[in-house]
């Protein structure tokens, strides 16, 4: 599945949140609300790397590890869509900076550039 196809799964099921949210809260979640969904789905995956790594103790970690990994994907779809970004194209613009920047790192201190 490419970032085209994760987008338009993402914003799909968004779509079904908000018909639910809306019949029985009378809102939908806003980008903020997103956002904020977001930032308690990192914690949870931080929590459960942790566990992967052996310092928490949680069950089924492996299975807990990819749900929260897809969900955090999930949630940095549905932002880029809502805030207009082109994740697919912002992914690889992002990807060729990190590759250009460590190798120059790579290459020697002498060709070292400024962090992106």
């Amino acid at each position: 599945m490419d970032l085209f196809e994760v987008t338009r799964r993402a914003t799909d099921v968004a779509a079904l949140y908000d018909r639910l949210n809306e019949q029985q809260r009378g809102r939908t979640w806003t980008t903020d609300d997103y956002m904020l969904g977001f930032v308690g789905d990192v914690g949870d995956l931080a929590k459960l790397v942790m566990a992967h790594s052996g310092t928490r103790d949680t069950d089924d970690v492996r299975e807990q590890l990819g749900h929260e990994l897809a969900d955090c994907l999930y949630s940095v779809a549905v932002l880029a869509h809502r805030t207009g970004v082109d994740l697919a194209v912002e992914f690889d613009r992002c990807m060729n900076l990190l590759t250009g920047y460590v190798g120059q790192q790579l290459d020697g201190p002498s060709a070292a550039a400024p962090a992106p």
